[in-house]
């Protein structure tokens, strides 16, 4: 088999999910057009012998329905030979996009591929797109559905996470994306976004807070206790018979942000590379996925981690840093808890709870600002992953050639 590597990735960056944030403006295609220009140009890319384009959009709808994947390869004026599919795992699509490329690659069938995703969130809602896992009352009593932060929330009781240390998680977040941004980390791999008329719409992410306090987010009330006493605390503690009661800490300053972002990475074989004139940054030594328990669904990275280390032989104390992202301060607590990973190589430039989640592009974000990190400190190894909904995890192992 062919080994697959990264040659690039390029992101926007990430603007608030809201009517008046920065890029609620641009259409999602406008996003990945504005992206798959810049992965050309810089590159200098003969787009004719890219295969094919992957991207995760959770919510698959209106202006990001229609296989927009392959309606940006149109609109941004690649080779009319240049495929496109849009697929979702929900949060992990962007990644999974990147696992698919990969695959496609390292089976000999292509030798080219763009992977990635876009979520437009301040146009389409998260949930826009319905489905029966949460529309149909009996798949929805079947399966025990909850709100994800009602999980989130059962994990912070069950591992004894309280107030004071999910705010603590947050505000380290903010304060790495800060000094980050401060000190151009970013930079390499963000485009910034412009209008059709050339003015810059966003540059640099738009909900990192310099000026986060603990005494701020002390302030800030429960995100999900009002819907926990509609029913769903029941429904987990059903679950969970040995919790007596749900702890609720998570609230919008420890819990990742809805914004609007699209990412690229071209993946492809030595062959497609050389076609290219392009050098690989990394090798993408392993992928995993794995179903986990979906009422409190947010559990999936540890298994899948182990999982992945399994597939490439080694142990979480052979990777060098880790991007696990931050859908609610519990998440990357608890993974780094049970795969025993020091902290500080946990998200060293900050995650969504300071930059945001764009739900279908949050997978190659992480795993593209990983590869920057890995790089700026001359550094190995590293594992990008995302608990998912519906109980799912992923993972994927990159090394530095």
């Amino acid at each position: 088999m062919s080994d697959a590597y990264i040659f690039d990735h390029v992101r926007t960056p990430r603007g608030r999910g809201k009517k008046d944030g920065a890029l609620h403006q641009a259409a999602p295609i406008w996003l990945l057009r504005s992206l798959l220009r810049a992965l050309q140009q810089r590159l200098q890319l003969d787009t004719a012998l890219v295969d094919d384009v992957v991207l995760g959009c959770v919510t698959p709808v209106g202006e990001q329905g229609a296989d927009i994947a392959r309606t940006a390869v149109l609109d941004a004026e690649w080779a009319q030979t240049v495929a496109g599919v849009t697929q979702s795992r929900f949060c992990a699509s962007g990644l999974e996009s990147v696992n698919l490329a990969a695959a496609k690659v390292k089976s000999g069938w292509e030798d080219l591929v763009v992977a990635g995703g876009v979520e437009s969130m301040s146009r389409w809602p998260m949930g826009s797109d319905g489905g029966a896992w949460v529309m149909d009352p009996r798949v929805n009593q079947k399966t025990g559905f909850v709100p994800q932060g009602i999980g989130a929330d059962l994990i912070a009781t069950l591992e004894g996470f309280g107030r004071d240390d999910v705010d603590a998680f947050a505000l380290r977040s903010h304060q790495r994306a800060t000094a980050a941004r401060a000190g151009g980390y970013f930079a390499r791999s963000l485009v910034p976004v412009q209008d059709i008329a050339g003015m810059t719409m966003l540059a640099e992410d738009e909900s990192i807070r310099a000026d986060a306090t603990l005494e701020a987010m002390g302030r800030l009330q429960p995100s999900f206790a009002a819907i926990g006493q509609m029913g769903f605390d029941a429904t987990a503690l059903r679950r969970y018979t040995t919790v007596e009661r749900i702890e609720h800490v998570h609230h919008a300053g420890n819990s990742s942000g809805i914004v609007d972002g699209a990412a690229l990475m071209l993946v492809g074989n030595a062959d497609g590379g050389r076609k290219a004139g392009l050098r690989p940054r990394a090798r993408i030594r392993a992928a995993a996925v794995i179903g986990s328990e979906p009422t409190i669904m947010l559990t999936g990275p540890t298994p899948a981690c182990q999982k992945l280390l399994a597939k490439a032989g080694m142990a979480a104390s052979d990777i060098d840093l880790w991007e696990v992202n931050e859908a609610f301060a519990a998440v990357p607590m608890k993974t780094a808890r049970d795969l025993g990973v020091d902290p500080e190589r946990v998200n060293v430039n900050g995650g969504a709870i300071a930059m945001g989640h764009p739900l279908g592009a949050t997978g190659c974000i992480i795993l593209g600002t990983l590869l920057d990190e890995l790089e700026r400190r001359n550094l190995a190894t590293g594992v990008a992953t995302l608990c998912v909904g519906g109980g799912m995890g992923i993972g994927t192992l990159i090394e530095r050639v």
